[in-house]
């Protein structure tokens, strides 16, 4: 397989950092103003990565590994918010499952949370910084060169093709 070149740090925007940068705040969006619903956060990083998807490879990318990991989080926090409601609706049943469920997610949500800011750090300096499994689905989906795809960018043919 071929890949399109990695631009250094050096090469890259300042304007263009920052909004690879972006991406890994999008964690915070319904956060920042108090509502802890973790589905509105997906809908944020999706809105994100098609606003910003277009402004290059390298924004491209960023965008789309921080959607990418955001996924399993907010499954995981989707199902204790549902989880907590449904005990707190019924009899208070809180098991010793739940509490094994919620220290899991709190986990999930560091990890996720340290490997954002790891991650919009390395993307305000323009270094590429790979997440575990998604970090490469997002390169190879990226910068993968795709014959059907990236010669339909070529507006200028030789006559006959």
């Amino acid at each position: 397989m071929k890949y399109h070149e990695l631009p250094q740090p050096d090469q890259i925007e300042t304007r263009v950092k920052e909004d690879a940068m972006g991406a890994y705040f999008m964690m915070f969006a319904t956060s920042a103003i108090g509502i802890p619903l973790p589905l509105l956060n997906l809908v944020a990083a999706i809105i994100y990565y098609y606003v910003n998807r277009s402004k290059g490879k390298f924004v491209q990318f960023h965008t789309l590994q921080s959607l990418y990991s955001q996924i399993p989080v907010t499954l995981l926090n989707s199902g204790l918010v549902a989880w907590t409601i449904v005990n707190f609706v019924g009899d208070l049943n809180f098991t010793s499952f739940y509490w094994g469920y919620l220290v899991m997610v709190a986990t999930a949500n560091l990890v996720y949370f340290i490997f954002s800011i790891v991650g919009a750090v390395k993307a305000r300096k323009g270094v590429f910084y790979y997440f575990l499994f998604f970090g490469k689905v997002a390169y190879h989906q990226v910068y993968q060169i795709r014959p059907e795809r990236d010669s339909a960018t070529l507006r200028n043919r030789p006559p006959g093709r």
